[in-house]
């Protein structure tokens, strides 16, 4: 199987499926492979926080011995490793949400949708670096590593969740688990040239995704295509009665919308093209790819038409009004009293609980962190909550009020994902209104709890990746996974297409062809 480590690893989540319901693979061959791409690439990727490999292949081994009956009954992607975000909380794995103040910390118990992949055959990886607290849009913000993006590793890989979205760009994983809260799905997945989807906020359970900003904050897949997204979000997917945001309904039908949509016939369907998200301030190279997408969307029988949006230019700033304040409540409980770390106050300092809170808080949370529980307490506290926090929840009612309008006008609506492709590390560091402008088209979908996805729609003109975003209407996912599967087809510069040959991947030289 040596000689064949580098091939199988390349294939989509879907085809590693279809080779073990052939027989040509077995999990625990397929744990493997990619185990040794893990170790040769993360001294250079530095995707992951913690590989679980020893879990995964036991994970592996038990589907393996399964009857071919009791396989037959599992999902279509039994037996496919998947990474996770280390946001998402996993029985006997340590979860650190990248944040000294949760070192070492081992959860006695599996978010439910941790609980979904194992009940579905497929094994754990690891756990995969961010931005500390999913606080970020470049991976720089973790209090471990920096992770680098595979396309030019002198670059971000976008966040908060660039582990997960390097990880499957480099061939370390054929899938992973996100959150997305502002874009931390779909802004990486557009830097690292991955399929990234926030699914409809509720669709996905939210029980054991370490809280950032619970409005806001969404489980969703990250792959090299939309239909392995698809496939797994069915399967992360449906009501949990452990999480009081979850939707009654199950999953929509977003693999057979999928499929259809590999046919490329777009003929019936309107798309709107949001005019408030795009010209300044997106690069030319992103407009351009951006507008040949669009083309390609023509020329498969849909109809473009243009709606307007016209308070999402105050998106951003009603978002950084709600999600610190979301996160100041939120990460008050990591007071160094019940779990996490804890440091005492030194000699000649009252040893105070005050104190101790103090100390543990100004050692455990990194600098942006501190910087929105600042800010979130200020808009929460007394004399100043109408005046921000009150307001900023107005103006998301105007932004959800505008997307009700123009899906009156069209089925699915498209942007740009990111206004630029991949910067260099360093580069928005000391300024952080630049580094927050990178959110400026994912945020609004999610004020508004709508789905959306970001797929690769080739490169821009210096040679690094482009996001193209869908956003559906609210339950109704499976509506853009029909015309992103069409497109995916249809640029032919998917992940077996000519455009992504230019990703070198040295990691895989020697581990066969």
């Amino acid at each position: 199987m040596s000689n064949e480590t580098a091939t199988l690893v390349k294939l989509s989540a879907t085809e590693q499926a279809a080779a073990i319901k052939k027989g040509d693979v077995t999990s625990h061959e397929l744990v493997e492979a990619h185990l040794k791409v893990i170790e040769a690439a993360e001294p250079s990727i530095k995707a992951f926080l913690k590989v679980s490999g020893d879990v995964a292949l036991e994970q592996a081994d038990a589907f393996d011995a399964k009857s071919a009956e009791d396989k037959a009954a599992l999902p279509e992607l039994a037996g496919v490793p998947i990474a996770i975000k280390d946001m998402i909380v996993t029985k006997g794995i340590e979860t650190t949400a990248a944040s000294k103040i949760l070192e070492g910390w081992v959860p006695p118990y599996d978010a439910t949708v941790i609980e979904k992949l194992k009940a579905a055959g497929m094994p754990i990886l690891g756990k995969t670096n961010l931005d500390e607290f999913a606080q970020g849009s470049s991976t720089e913000h973790s209090a471990y590593q920096t992770t680098h993006n595979p396309w030019d590793t002198e670059r971000v890989p976008g966040g908060s969740g660039g582990g997960s979205a390097s990880a499957v760009a480099a061939f370390e994983a054929p899938l992973a688990l996100g959150t997305d809260t502002g874009g931390s799905i779909r802004q990486p997945g557009a830097l690292t040239g991955t399929v990234g989807v926030k699914p409809t906020y509720g669709g996905v359970s939210r029980y054991g995704a370490i809280a950032m900003a619970s409005s806001l904050d969404q489980i969703g897949p990250v792959s090299r295509t939309v239909l392995d997204s698809a496939l797994l979000q069915e399967i992360i997917g449906g009501h949990d009665k452990r999480d009081s945001t979850s939707i009654p309904e199950g999953p929509r039908p977003m693999v057979a919308a999928a499929r259809e949509g590999a046919k490329r016939d777009l003929k019936g369907m309107k798309v709107g093209l949001i005019k408030e998200l795009g010209g300044d301030g997106f690069q030319p190279g992103v407009e351009a790819r951006f507008n040949e997408a669009v083309d390609k969307l023509k020329e498969m029988g849909a109809e473009v038409v243009e709606v307007s949006c016209p308070h999402i230019g105050y998106s951003l700033g009603a978002y950084y009004i709600i999600m610190p304040s979301e996160v100041s409540s939120n990460l008050a409980r990591y007071d160094g009293m019940r779990y996490g770390l804890r440091v005492m106050p030194p000699t000649g300092v009252l040893q105070t609980a005050a104190n101790m809170m103090a100390y543990t808080r100004e050692a455990g949370f990194g600098d942006e962190v501190k910087r929105r529980i600042i800010l979130g307490t200020y808009a929460l506290s007394a004399g100043y909550y109408d005046a921000w926090y009150g307001s900023a929840q107005k103006v998301r009612t105007l932004i959800i009020e505008d997307f009700k309008k123009a899906f009156e006008k069209a089925d699915v609506l498209v942007a740009p994902t990111s206004p630029s492709t991949a910067f260099k590390f360093g580069e928005k560091m000391d300024d952080p209104l630049a580094m927050y402008m990178n959110d400026i088209a994912t945020i609004p979908a999610n004020l508004a709890g709508m789905p959306a996805m970001s797929i690769p729609a080739g490169l821009s003109d210096d040679g690094l990746p482009v996001g193209f975003q869908f956003i559906a209407p609210q339950q109704r996912d499976e509506v853009m996974y029909k015309p992103a599967a069409a497109l995916e087809a249809a640029l032919e510069d998917g992940w077996n297409g000519p455009i992504w040959k230019d990703l070198k991947t040295p990691w895989l030289d020697g581990l066969g062809k």
